[in-house]
């Protein structure tokens, strides 16, 4: 019996032993197999040392703010010495404890998780970052899982040999999708806080590690109290692992997550109209600079830097300027078509309203993609008529209702638009782009898209191509009498007398009156004195880029320009009349940091600096005593619009402009080393302001100008100049001349210079 019983032991000692040695030669063999590639491929070295991702192409400001991204996955990866220690112990005390101490696979984990089931999970952050960049996701087939899980360990092995743990922990934090366009931990600081990650205090860090365990469950727009409560798991777990006192624990537990969102699409954040421009600008360039390998850069995925001209202050001041007054100007526009029965427009027929609203229709994504999906008109027509929920723009916040496409359509043809632009005339750096009032609702851009007749503020070219040929004085004295330009003459079919708009004449005026007071006889006689080919060569050279037809009519601003077009030619009058070609980028790098082009403008000479002096000096009048006087006075009737006076001392060049039947306000003011324009009216130049007091220049574009510069001012490290234009050393043209509006005691009276229009 001993001897049987002895048998049967050994018997049961090698059936161990043979099952033990089996699986482990089994699971060796799987794991040789595995790596063999028997079950499925697997990264090769390369592709370990290169990990694809879609990176995000980021747009850099010139004071070094991230503007915006193009991407695919809006992501932006950062080295490990960019993040927090924080974030770093919240993360290794929450999903992975033992992180620094194994290779890859934590056996002692995987045991316990296998033996006692809810203890906790047992992939290490090395598996999770395999799994991500490499397995993808699990299977629900048991055997499939199965042979992933082991190409999982198999990848997180050669991800330990091949990098460091700060590394590996990065790349996890780098690639990991948190939701809301936030791929990866910079972009998720940036959007859940409006911070860099580096800046990410304890209970943020606890929020974003949280998120780890599943994006979707646990996302802070949509359950934030659940956010709140895995943010304290993780709280409690750094004080488990000793990262954190009791104290701090439960003070921190108690806070809530102070959400500061910044969402980061291609319609949120700052510069959204530039932005979109500069899209269009780097698709044109990658065309023209492929890579080494002759493959054509992709901005949305290949990481790209982009370094802009643009000042992130001042742009933010741009935009504030803009949604200030615009938002108050809309409120006096609402309130006038109250009275208006053809709202929001005027001096049109019924049919004629039917046109512009059929071919907004038209123009419309909802009527392309029912276009494109076969429907009959009958059809389209019926979902137009029908109400249906949509969300619209508002100066109070987006609004929900209840609105059929139609009336969304003349709903949003009431909203006045506006741009701004503002360029450092010595480099041709654009500082400022405001395309319009809101990119998501308006989309195109007023800066560089839209071309509108400009008016008055052509006059200046005219003005300066006489003193620039004749080398006249701003004290040289004319009659102010009607001017004709007879038939014939220029080609023009019929003589041409054009009225002053006040419909005063008599007396002399200096050429310095007649710019101030925008008088039209006066703009006639000089470009009759000049020509028209060479008013229009002259505004071409200073950078005009649109065709400008040369007739007499252009000396009161017949012509269609863009405000990039006005703002760079009305640059060269402050650079000495030096044309410097308006930039946007300054350079473009790789994802390594190499660079791969740098920008330099383009220059030529336009006019004598002495000529751009005597411009400028003419263009200070208007400040002083014209239509833009409303920059100096203390009243407050003097920007009712915006319900302060702007009090400004300093030397300011300017000039205002209005179309007819205040379709269009315009206002260029210039100090020494900034150019700023200003356009504001409707989509359509029917929709305008009734009467002249609201509806010119001086009140619906100046105080944008105004209430910009005043916080450019404000902000002492942009360094705008207060001072005086340089003057040239030798300066033969007279200036000096006796100012009438000296001789009058008009501080005293509360008179607003109105605005002259020009047709």
């Amino acid at each position: 019996m001993t001897t049987k019983k002895v048998t049967s032991f050994k018997k049961y000692i090698k059936w161990f032993w043979g099952i033990v040695l089996g699986g482990f030669s089994l699971l060796i063999l799987i794991f040789l197999f595995a790596s063999w590639g028997f079950l499925g491929a697997l990264p090769t070295f390369e592709e370990l040392e290169n990990p694809e991702n879609n990176l995000a192409t980021e747009v850099i400001s010139a004071d070094g703010k991230t503007l915006g991204k193009y991407a695919t996955e809006n992501r932006t990866p950062i080295k490990f010495k960019a993040l927090p220690d924080n974030l770093v112990k919240a993360l290794v005390a929450t999903e992975d404890e033992r992180f620094f101490e194994h290779s890859g696979i934590d056996f002692y984990s995987t045991a316990r998780a296998v033996l006692k089931p809810g203890s906790g999970g047992a992939s290490t952050i090395t598996q999770q970052l395999a799994k991500m960049l490499f397995t993808g996701r699990a299977s629900r087939n048991i055997f499939l899982r199965i042979g992933q899980k082991v190409k999982e360990w198999v990848v997180a092995l050669k991800l330990e040999k091949q990098y460091t743990k700060q590394e590996i922990l990065t790349m996890y934090l780098n690639k990991y999708d948190f939701l809301n366009q936030a791929v990866g931990i910079r972009s998720a600081a940036r959007i859940y806080f409006g911070k860099e990650p580096k800046e990410l205090d304890v209970q943020e860090s606890a929020m974003l590690v949280g998120m780890l365990k599943n994006s979707s469950l646990y996302n802070p727009l949509r359950r934030e109290e659940r956010v709140k409560q895995r943010r304290n798991v993780v709280l409690k777990q750094m004080n488990r692992s000793a990262f954190i006192t009791l104290q701090e624990k439960d003070s921190l537990q108690k806070l809530d997550l102070g959400l500061d969102i910044h969402k980061e699409g291609h319609s949120d954040g700052s510069a959204t109209y530039f932005r979109s421009h500069l899209q269009k600008v780097l698709r044109k360039w990658v065309q023209n600079n492929p890579k080494p390998n002759g493959e054509e850069y992709n901005i949305f995925r290949d990481g790209l830097k982009i370094y802009v001209t643009i000042d992130s202050r001042m742009q933010k001041y741009a935009e504030e300027a803009i949604e200030e007054h615009m938002s108050n100007l809309q409120s006096y526009f609402f309130k006038e078509q109250k009275r208006n029965k053809t709202a929001p427009f005027y001096d049109l027929e019924k049919d004629q309203i039917k046109g512009i609203l059929d071919r907004a229709k038209k123009n419309s994504d909802r009527y392309k993609r029912l276009k494109i999906a076969g429907k009959s008109n009958k059809y389209i027509d019926k979902v137009f008529k029908t109400k249906t929920k949509m969300s619209v723009f508002s100066w109070k916040g987006n609004k929900d209702t209840l609105m059929s496409p139609n009336d969304s359509i003349r709903y949003y043809k009431y909203f006045l638009r506006s741009g701004l632009l503002s360029i450092e005339p010595q480099s041709g750096h654009i500082k400022a782009w405001v395309g319009g009032i809101d990119n998501k609702h308006f989309k195109y851009d007023a800066v560089a898209q839209q071309k509108r007749q400009v008016g008055s503020t052509f006059k200046p070219f005219v003005y300066a191509t006489a003193i620039n040929q004749l080398k006249l004085s701003p004290c040289e004295e004319f009659p102010n009498i009607p001017y004709t330009i007879p038939k014939g003459k220029y080609g023009i079919p019929e003589e041409w007398t054009p009225e002053n708009s006040n419909k005063k004449y008599g007396g002399m005026l200096t050429l310095k009156d007649g710019l101030a007071g925008s008088v039209n006889t006066m703009s006639a006689r000089l470009i009759d004195m000049v020509s028209p080919e060479n008013v229009a060569r002259l505004a071409t050279s200073a950078g005009i880029e649109s065709e400008i037809q040369a007739n007499p009519s252009i000396a009161l601003g017949a012509v269609d320009l863009s405000l990039i077009e006005m703002v760079s030619a009305y640059s060269t009058f402050a650079n000495k009349g030096l044309r410097v070609s308006p930039m946007i980028l300054t350079r473009i790098e790789d994802k390594n940091g190499t660079v791969l082009q740098e920008f330099i403008p383009e220059t030529k000479e336009v006019l004598s600096e002495e000529s751009a002096y005597v411009v400028l000096d003419l263009l200070k009048g208007v400040t002083q005593s014209g239509s833009g006087v409303r920059l100096r006075l203390p009243w407050k009737k003097a920007s009712y619009i915006t319900g302060h006076p702007y009090k400004f001392t300093n030397p300011i060049a300017g000039k205002t402009g209005t179309t007819q039947n205040q379709s269009d306000g315009w206002f260029m003011g210039i100090v020494p080393n900034l150019a700023t324009g200003v356009w504001t009216g409707g989509e359509d130049r029917s929709t305008h302001f009734a009467g002249i007091d609201k509806g010119q220049g001086a009140t619906m574009s100046l105080p944008s100008w105004a209430l910009f510069m005043q916080k450019c001012y404000a902000d002492k490290t942009l360094n705008i100049s207060q001072e005086d234009f340089e003057k040239p050393d030798n300066l033969s043209i007279n200036i000096n001349c006796v100012d009438k509006s000296d001789k009058k005691d008009d501080d005293k009276k509360e008179v607003i210079p109105e605005e002259d229009t020009d047709f």
